[in-house]
């Protein structure tokens, strides 16, 4: 039979014990929230305002799309996927600002370096979109 000492020493490491399993069990909601909310989130709007879409369509892209699935895992508590996709679409949306800066300072070297979308004589970062192919591989106005 324990001693009264003994019962609470025992209720002590238990609570203890408790304490620290609802405490652990609570960091992936909240990396996820400071991390991709605030730090992807943050990341994906500079890399906007810097007009990635234009200039660095691939990390713009690829940033956009990480972010949208770290969302998605984040929205069936799947906080460790959440987390994954959403340092990676940090990481994409900082090479798309550093990318769209750079590119936006020299227009001309940065048309040279994208070059021209296949078949249609345009350079990629004219307008900031790559042009529509219907499945005939005529231009959406109908010219090849």
């Amino acid at each position: 039979m324990m001693h009264t000492g003994a019962h609470r020493r025992l209720a002590r490491m238990l609570g203890l014990a408790f304490a620290c399993a609802l405490a652990t069990s609570a960091c992936g909601p909240i990396e996820y929230v400071s991390g991709t909310t605030y730090g992807a989130s943050n990341a994906v709007d500079t890399a906007r305002a810097a007009n990635a879409a234009k200039w660095s369509p691939y990390w713009w892209t690829r940033a956009t799309e990480y972010l949208h699935k770290a969302r998605e895992e984040a929205a069936y508590s799947n906080f460790q996927a959440a987390n994954h996709f959403g340092r990676l679409a940090k990481e994409a949306a900082v090479k798309a600002r550093d990318e769209a800066l750079h590119r936006a300072a020299d227009p001309a070297a940065a048309a040279k370096e994208m070059g021209p979308i296949e078949g249609t004589g345009t350079t990629r970062g004219q307008s900031g979109l790559a042009p529509a192919i219907d499945d005939d591989g005529q231009d959406g106005d109908g010219s090849k």
